[in-house]
């Protein structure tokens, strides 16, 4: 005998995305609606760090070679079904996009992207969003923990991350791809 049908679940829309409150950050992957809440003083302190050293060195390129556009939580709209992602910082090479179009959402996928970790994010920045930046080419990843004190450093190999090397507390790191200058790490656990 023949159960009753099982009716599934529609996929998450940008309109459920935009129904979600303001206190939270949305993002959708693979159809499913994920929410946060907004980072603590801690996460926003590193990410904003972490985006001026880099921004200054290679998005001004006051301080460093340049030839980079760097963001703060850009939308991004990537793959067919969009996945709809918000990275704390992303960046993509000059020569890839030359002109920062005037847009809501981008859809090239990054060339780097920085997720800073926080016990409520750090499962899915690991485990749903870091497989649709390899799935989409995103050639490097920082995964940045201010409660540690931990940047871990990826590069995408295939479509797998190859976890480059791990910097902690207070060393002065060269991390890829941004080797060019140096980054003092115990200025992102500044609060």
């Amino acid at each position: 005998m023949a159960g009753d049908p099982v009716e599934k679940p529609r996929p998450a829309s940008y309109a459920d995305l935009e129904a979600v409150p303001d206190h939270l950050v949305a993002e959708i992957v693979d159809g499913t609606l994920y929410t946060h809440p907004r980072p603590s003083a801690r996460h926003a302190r590193a990410a904003s760090r972490i985006g001026i050293d880099l921004g200054g060195a290679f998005d001004r390129a006051r301080t460093g070679p340049g030839g980079w556009v760097i963001l703060d939580e850009p939308a991004l709209h990537l793959g067919p079904d969009p996945d709809v992602l918000v990275p704390d910082l992303a960046g993509w090479r000059r020569e890839r996009m030359p002109e920062i179009p005037d847009v809501a959402a981008f859809t090239q996928a990054p060339d780097w992207v920085c997720e800073v970790l926080s016990p409520s994010t750090e499962a899915d920045d690991r485990a749903v969003k870091a497989p649709v930046y390899a799935r989409e080419g995103v050639l490097h990843m920082w995964l940045l923990n201010p409660l540690l004190h931990t940047l871990e450093v990826y590069r995408l190999q295939g479509q797998a991350w190859l976890l480059v090397t791990t910097h902690r507390d207070n060393e002065q790191v060269h991390a890829e791809p941004f080797d060019a200058v140096e980054l003092d790490l115990a200025a992102l656990w500044e609060l």
